[in-house]
């Protein structure tokens, strides 16, 4: 039986390679005959003497990479975690460590493992080569706190760099490696930017190794309330940005430095969407010179709390549009008070450059130097006039606290939507006034009203009406009666003054 199965299989395998031999000849004529029906090919091939085309960015992009460097940095950092004990503190497993050992310590059984306290914590980023001498900017947050910081250059070179000088404020460092004769990038001027020029941004994206993406600047002097840094001043632009950019160049279409890749907006995504900043290279030279020459960062202070001039306050205080910045509260013994700045006062240009907003106010001040001269053309009354200013020093513990609580058993409505009640002695202690304090606290303020979406907020002391002065309830009633084109309220929140345009 098997023999006959097995000289049947020989049998039917050469029946099988016959065919195949046959159609496969058929195959072979049938290409042949039709290669025969079709015209030759020509094709046409550059020459290898035509000059490559110069209307991309290559030739920029030669220039940069170079200069563009891979920052890997490390440090250890607390856990909080415990060593093992039984019984009742087997519940301090951290929940993102109790996936792991799942309930193997439960019921008290068991002792806990020996958990380490401190981990090894790894980041990565970007640099850019701003000195033949090894010296390298970056943001502060790719070496904050770092043990260890390797450089790569863009020829697969490594260093251990040295961090010369932190600014957390602007998210700006400044790192050294002991090389020399080193590719440097241009410095170009970052205040020459305009909205629509080319902008390329040149990195390590997720670790992927030297990448250019091409977008143009969106936006100039960008701010996000202090969001992302205690001092923005960002360019924005849509070249895409992603996490290991960060510190990276961005550059124009010259190659010049205009700016060091720092954040993203993202929107839970962990890529590019389209909106990414980076801090002005102006400002990020101003912090490296400082840092070289001095070991430290220093700022100017003014001394007041500056706020953006809203339509309803413009047209409150009589001026034409809504730039500037407003004074909301000038700090006792402060440059300001000394220079005779006074709450209300809006500033419209310092040294002849137009202030736009409050943001850029702050900025500008930053900027400068302790004891500098500064002039200040403000509006006051109806009437522009200059003030001389000498700058003192800003204390770089200087923070503003926050707290307070409202009262709610208020009284009748005086803005729709607002209650209010008279300032007790003790509900100036509770809302830390002096006991001298007058004015209206603010009890409630419906989420729906006007007064809302301009910023009042619970616990807030009215003490102005339009300028005018207010004790108590009646006073307060009758001030915002009067109102013809919008109100305007001096508010105490907080112990510092700022002024709400309803």
């Amino acid at each position: 039986m098997r023999k006959i199965t097995f000289g049947r299989g020989h049998v039917a395998a050469a029946v099988v390679v016959a065919l195949g031999l046959a159609l496969g000849g058929l195959g072979v004529a049938h290409a042949q005959k039709g290669s025969q029906a079709n015209p030759p090919a020509t094709f046409k091939f550059t020459d290898a003497k035509v000059a490559p085309s110069r209307t991309g960015f290559a030739p920029v992009v030669k220039a940069v990479v170079p200069t563009v460097v891979s920052i890997r940095s490390s440090k250890v950092v607390k856990t909080g975690a415990r060593r093992g004990q039984r019984g009742q503190d087997q519940g301090q497993i951290p929940d993102q460590l109790r996936q792991f050992f799942g309930d193997q310590f439960g019921g008290g059984q068991f002792a806990i493992p020996n958990i380490p306290d401190e981990q090894r914590s790894e980041g990565l980023g970007s640099g850019v080569i701003v000195s033949p001498e090894g010296y390298i900017l970056t943001n502060n947050h790719v070496v904050d706190g770092a043990t260890n910081v390797q450089v790569v250059l863009s020829d697969r070179r490594e260093y251990k760099a040295r961090v010369i000088g932190t600014d957390d404020k602007t998210d700006v460092a400044l790192v050294k490696i002991d090389a020399g004769n080193l590719p440097a990038i241009t410095i170009g001027d970052s205040d020459r930017v305009e909205v629509g020029d080319y902008a390329l941004a040149v990195g390590n994206p997720f670790g992927v190794g030297e990448s250019v993406t091409l977008g143009i600047v969106s936006a100039t002097h960008r701010g996000m309330r202090n969001e992302i840094e205690g001092y923005e001043d960002f360019i924005q632009t849509d070249a895409a940005i992603n996490p290991g950019n960060s510190g990276g160049a961005l550059v124009n279409d010259r190659g010049e430095l205009i700016g060091i890749n720092t954040a993203i907006i993202a929107h839970g995504s962990e890529g590019n969407q389209g909106i990414g900043f980076a801090v002005p290279v102006n400002l990020a030279r101003n912090i490296m010179d400082q840092i070289l020459k001095n070991g430290k960062v220093t700022r100017a202070r003014l001394g007041i709390l500056p706020q953006d001039v809203t339509p309803t306050i413009a047209r409150q205080f009589g001026v034409k549009d809504s730039q500037g910045a407003l004074v909301g509260e000038v700090e006792a013994n402060s440059p300001a008070q000394k220079a005779g700045l006074k709450n209300g006062d809006i500033i419209l240009e310092v040294n002849g450059h137009a202030v736009y907003d409050a943001n850029q106010l702050r900025n500008m001040i930053s900027s400068m130097q302790p004891d500098s001269n500064v002039s200040l053309k403000i509006w006051r009354d109806g009437a522009q006039r200059t003030l001389p200013v000498t700058l003192g020093e800003l204390n770089p513990e200087e923070a503003t606290n926050r707290g307070g609580n409202g009262r709610d058993n208020g009284s009748d409505n005086a803005l729709e939507g607002v209650t209010v009640e008279n300032v007790t002695s003790q509900i100036a202690r509770d809302l830390k006034l002096p006991a001298s304090a007058t004015g209206v606290v603010v009890s409630e303020v419906s989420p729906a009203s006007a007064a809302a979406s301009a910023g009042l907020q619970r616990g807030d002391v009215i003490q102005e009406v339009n300028r005018r002065p207010v004790k108590n309830v009646a006073e307060f009633e009758a001030a915002v009666r009067n109102s013809k084109d919008g109100t305007l309220l001096l508010v105490n929140r907080d112990g510092h003054t700022i002024y709400v345009g309803v």
